[in-house]
């Protein structure tokens, strides 16, 4: 008796002590369930789940069309975002576009960025909440925000991704020119994230396969026509398959990537051209108002190779430098003379234009991202610049000895230079005596009369064939970059014509123009260009086949061992529960006259994932009887010592007692079983509702404490895996 009570008296403590830390993980697992149930479903009050089986469906076929749905918009958001990145370029030239449609200026792009940058997020948090309830095995349930979200991020990015399509189709080729480039990485950075998904994806795959191997040790003294029924194996062997064989076939195809790999900026030292020039694209647009001569002393003071800039011609006949059709935008021409505020650029005369401010808006606006702060100086000196004449570009170029390119924009009807505009500006080049060879002659009007009047101009062509340029003796092409490297580069270099490609800002594609031996650029980022050393992404041939075949096999051996490292560990908690088991039985040896009290209890704390719990009744096991056929429980004329089930459900705290067969023997009278009545001391549960409310619990998930918890407290009554001699 001494030894009864002190057993029951330290029984307390030690189910607290051992109770702690499952009630602390328990409430955790709360937490991680509420907050993922949550987001995803915006059910943010707790309750019960119950883990879907392995094999079978994890939500209905409504919810699997909604998370296709989430991967379609999640796929078309990092299309949209990359494409927009990758065009980053171009930049200012869409705000401009954007400008003439609003006639309002600002950072249009950035604004685009933005918006993409937010839809990937929100898209990759639902589909990483979804996998996340996946791997939990609770079933999805996406809320109608979402749902309604969902399809607005397909439809704007399909939008986005036809307007792109159908009015700058050549935004497609910046795409591709920047895979060229980046392609040797983009390979080395995928199969390192080959590596990190390996790790989740091994922790899956070993999963499966132990959950197949305990099921049949389960389920071998059943009938077959179960396991053909339930189909589970099947079910859990495809999911093997095609996890497993999709991580291979995509490692295997990153692996022999290379093989069809071209980029410009792998190749040998000594082919490497030399720098490209830069032409300041209006100057130093970046740094001061475009087209004033703040701009080109800017662009001169980063060593400029040369200046170019846009001509138009005055009502009274004098070139002035301009790039826009009217002045609204660089000028405050809506502040001295709003009625005119639209009209064309040359309808002015220069009197009226020498009196505008070319300034205030570059300090107002700041038409590029990025751009770096002035100091007082500059701001003072930028807020009084004017538009200037191009007499007075030509005066400063001849000082510091630079070429000068330009396009020329003929006059509005009625001008009075309609037909002569070319005459017109050719007249002003030779009154300034600017030496002839410093100015690149791009318009093609009246190309004859300029050779005839200053044959020491050099013509600048667009982009023709190799013929035509041969035909017009032009040796000098200006085109534009994305056309160029789909349109003959080779030949253009074979031929020895001299190449400059127009606007390159991201120093990626002066990378790419200078791996490439393109001539000079012309550019707005004059000063992060002029300061780049050598081309960015450059490696020689063998660098990178040393880099692949290194990383190849680095990354084979990483992916191997964790594969089999969480292959040996499922394999050894298999192990260890079919011996904790066998050593349970082994050790709960009741006398014969108890078995009737054993089978009782067993039936009452079955374990909750043999294969009654999960298949269904068999004809091989004893019949239990239904909640109906128990009519009452009949006590003992003497009051017994209650018999208590030591077997809890895992949802109630996760608290499982110790008791030893001769404490059981000694506190607990045995029941007899009469017909359909149990008359004895089971006073808490009936076996149907004790059978009911049994929790699911799975072997495979739980830690080694709980295993040996359960087993230390359980008489299973399952047949155990015959050794096969």
């Amino acid at each position: 008796m001494e030894e009864i009570q002190a057993a029951s008296s330290s029984k307390p403590k030690d189910t607290n002590e051992n109770s702690s830390p499952w009630i602390e993980q328990y409430f955790n697992h709360k937490c991680w369930f509420t907050f993922l149930t949550g987001c995803y479903s915006c059910e943010w009050q707790y309750r019960e789940y119950e883990k879907t089986e392995l094999g079978s469906c994890c939500c209905s076929r409504k919810e699997q069309f909604f998370y296709v749905c989430l991967v379609i918009a999640f796929i078309l958001s990092v299309l949209f975002l990359f494409v927009w990145v990758e065009t980053s370029n171009e930049y200012n030239s869409f705000d401009w576009v954007v400008y003439l449609g609003t006639g309002r200026w600002f950072l249009w792009s950035i604004l685009v960025l933005s918006a993409a940058g937010i839809l990937v997020a929100y898209t990759t948090l639902l589909l990483l909440l979804g996998f996340l309830l996946l791997w939990e095995r609770i079933e999805l349930n996406l809320h109608t925000s979402h749902k309604v979200l969902i399809f607005i991020v397909i439809f704007l990015c399909s939008i986005l991704l036809g307007v792109l399509s159908h009015f700058w189709k050549d935004k497609w080729l910046i795409v591709g020119l920047s895979l060229q480039i980046f392609a040797p990485f983009v390979h080395l950075s995928l199969i390192t994230v080959m590596i990190i998904i390996s790790w989740p994806l091994a922790i899956c795959v070993a999963h499966l396969e132990s959950e197949v191997r305990i099921r049949r040790y389960r389920m071998e003294d059943y009938e077959q026509e179960i396991l053909e029924r339930c189909n589970v194996f099947k079910r859990l062997r495809a999911l093997q398959l095609a996890a497993g064989l999709s991580f291979l076939i995509i490692l295997l195809f990153l692996y022999l990537m290379p093989l069809g790999i071209y980029s410009p900026c792998v190749l040998q030292k000594e082919n490497l051209g030399p720098k490209p020039t830069l032409f300041g694209h209006r100057g130093a647009p970046m740094m001061a108002p475009e087209n004033t001569m703040m701009s080109f002393e800017k662009a001169v003071e980063f060593d400029a190779f040369g200046l170019e800039t846009d001509i138009f011609i005055s009502y009274d006949q004098v070139p002035f430098l301009m790039h826009d059709y009217d002045l609204t935008r660089t000028t405050n021409i809506r502040e001295v003379l709003p009625s005119a505020a639209r009209n064309h650029s040359s309808n002015f005369n220069w009197t009226f234009l020498s009196t505008l401010n070319a300034g205030q808006w570059f300090l107002k606006h700041k038409p590029f991202y990025g751009m770096k702060p002035l100091s007082e100086a500059d701001k003072i000196r930028a807020g009084n610049q004017s538009i200037p004449r191009l007499t007075d570009l030509l005066e400063f170029a001849k000082k510091e000895q630079k070429f000068v390119l330009f396009d020329l924009f003929g006059p509005a009807p009625g001008h009075p230079l309609r037909n002569t505009f070319v005459r017109r500006v050719v007249r002003v080049i030779l009154d300034s005596h600017i030496e002839q060879h410093l100015i690149f002659w791009l318009p093609g009007f009246d190309r004859d009369y300029v050779r005839y009047m200053a044959p020491g101009f050099q013509h600048v062509g667009r982009l023709w064939s190799i013929d035509e340029l041969t035909k017009n003796n032009i040796s000098i092409i200006n085109v534009d970059y994305k056309r160029l490297f789909y349109a003959g580069l080779r030949d253009y270099k074979k031929a020895k014509i001299y190449i400059n490609v127009y606007v390159i800002n991201e120093p990626w594609l002066f990378s790419l123009a200078w791996c490439s031996s393109v001539n000079s650029v012309t550019t707005d980022n004059i000063e992060l260009l002029n300061q780049l050393s050598h081309p960015l992404f450059f490696m020689t041939p063998d660098f990178y086949l040393l880099l692949w075949l290194f990383l190849d096999a680095f990354s084979a051996i990483i992916i191997g061992l964790v594969f089999c490292y969480h292959w040996v560990k499922e394999l050894r908690k298999e192990r260890w529960l079919e011996a904790s088991v066998s050593a349970d039985v082994e050790r709960i040896n009741l006398p014969k006259e108890k078995s009737e009290v054993q089978r009782a209890s067993a039936r009452i704390g079955r374990s909750p994932w043999t294969p009654a719990v999960h298949y269904g009744s068999s004809s091989r096991r004893q019949k239990v009887p239904p909640p109906r056929a128990v009519h009452s429980v009949k006590y003992p004329e003497k009051k017994p010592v209650p018999f208590k089930n030591t077997v809890k459900p895992v949802t109630q705290g996760f608290q499982h007692t110790k008791t030893s067969a001769r404490e059981m023997s000694l506190r607990t009278p045995e029941p007899t079983l009469k017909g359909d009545e149990v008359t004895g001391p089971l006073t808490e549960y009936s076996h149907a509702k004790t059978h009911q409310n049994t929790p699911m619990l799975d072997y495979s998930e739980e830690s080694s404490d709980t295993l040996e918890s359960i087993t230390s407290n359980v008489s299973y009554e399952m047949p155990l895996k015959k050794k096969r001699p």
